[in-house]
């Protein structure tokens, strides 16, 4: 078993249903089991020029995982589960109904045309990097180093989401 740190985005439908729904599909992969994730939190969209506060705003959060999975066979899972909540792949960045991504996968470091770890722009973004402090707050990323020094740990970009914990334990 390897940990990985999976993170989970949706701004479009019912963002909060599609990471409730998304956490329930990771836990049922065979050879995966969710071990933590985050609360919720909001942010704006960000595309590539930037923060759009024209597009709708995004819920994420962070799941923490064991997997007997290998990453590549953990993102095929990972873009099953997104096609099942609707995702349409059309723009780069663009507004989603649920987006899934390996930050990382235990100290792993690849970089392959589908799967780079860890995930190149994750150390700079609050969406990624608050939710994973709150299950996780001596995490490291490697080449990083610890996120909690990251700039995005303590940005404003990201404000807490009200909602009931997306995951109480294992289901299995």
């Amino acid at each position: 078993m390897s940990p990985a740190v999976i993170a989970l985005g949706s701004n479009l439908g019912d963002r909060e249903a599609n990471l409730r729904g998304a956490i329930a599909a990771l836990d049922a992969i065979e050879g995966v089991t969710v071990t933590a994730a985050s609360g919720i939190v909001e942010s704006n969209a960000v595309k590539p020029e930037g923060s759009d506060a024209a597009a709708p705003d995004y819920l994420n959060a962070v799941a923490l995982v064991q997997s007997e999975l290998p990453p590549q066979y953990l993102l095929d899972e990972l873009n099953r589960i997104e096609a099942a909540f609707g995702r349409v792949r059309e723009e780069p960045w663009g507004d989603r109904t649920l987006d899934l991504d390996i930050v990382a996968f235990g100290s792993l470091a690849s970089d392959s045309a589908r799967l780079t770890l860890p995930h190149p722009r994750a150390w700079e973004r609050p969406f990624v990097i608050v939710p994973w402090l709150q299950v996780d707050p001596d995490a490291l990323i490697p080449g990083v180093g610890r996120i909690a020094a990251l700039d995005a740990a303590t940005s404003s970009e990201v404000w807490p989401f009200d909602a009931a914990a997306l995951f109480e334990g294992a289901t299995r």
